[in-house]
């Protein structure tokens, strides 16, 4: 007997959505490539990963942009949608706390184990670039809610000490 997908509902994952400012004052956003060995293997993707035990989501999302991509955010926001997807090989519906950081235009990415390289697309072709609908969405409400200045930005900034206090 199959299992329902509802039954097993997960929240222990995060999505972070890295963009740097461009000479312009447009943005690029940021995509790393899924290594051979990994998930989704050569798959170009945000970052994402999982939330320890005692870690919050800031926290977790924090870590993950440091572990997978190297980088610190200049800003921080937590974005207004949670992230719904359906896994089927674990048979699970994830819900994913979303994230913004936005890093300085000269920061250097440094890739983890499980990427294998990185690319910088820009504001206006990353919608069609982006592969997963739930992740689309995503990135419009942040071009409506943050980068576009809507009414919730200072709402959803997360004023961060420096460094970042992080578990682990």
């Amino acid at each position: 007997m199959s299992r329902n997908p509802t039954e097993g509902s997960r929240s222990r994952m995060i999505t972070v959505l890295v963009a740097r400012p461009t000479d312009s004052g447009s943005h690029e956003f940021l995509r790393l490539r899924r290594a051979v060995t990994e998930f989704h293997a050569g798959t170009w993707q945000t970052i994402r990963g999982g939330v320890e035990t005692g870690e919050t989501a800031t926290l977790a999302a924090l870590r993950e942009l440091k572990e997978e991509a190297g980088l610190t955010p200049v800003e921080f926001y937590r974005l207004g949608t949670v992230e719904t997807f359906y896994l089927d090989a674990d048979e699970r519906i994830w819900q994913s706390p979303a994230f913004f950081a936005l890093v300085d235009r000269t920061a250097a990415v440094t890739l983890d184990h499980e990427h294998d390289s990185h690319k910088w697309i820009p504001r206006e072709r990353i919608v069609a670039e982006t592969m997963w609908a739930s992740e689309r969405a995503l990135i419009n409400d942040l071009f409506i809610d943050i980068l576009d200045n809507g009414p919730a930005k200072s709402y959803l900034r997360i004023h961060l000490e420096h460094p970042p206090k992080t578990t682990g």
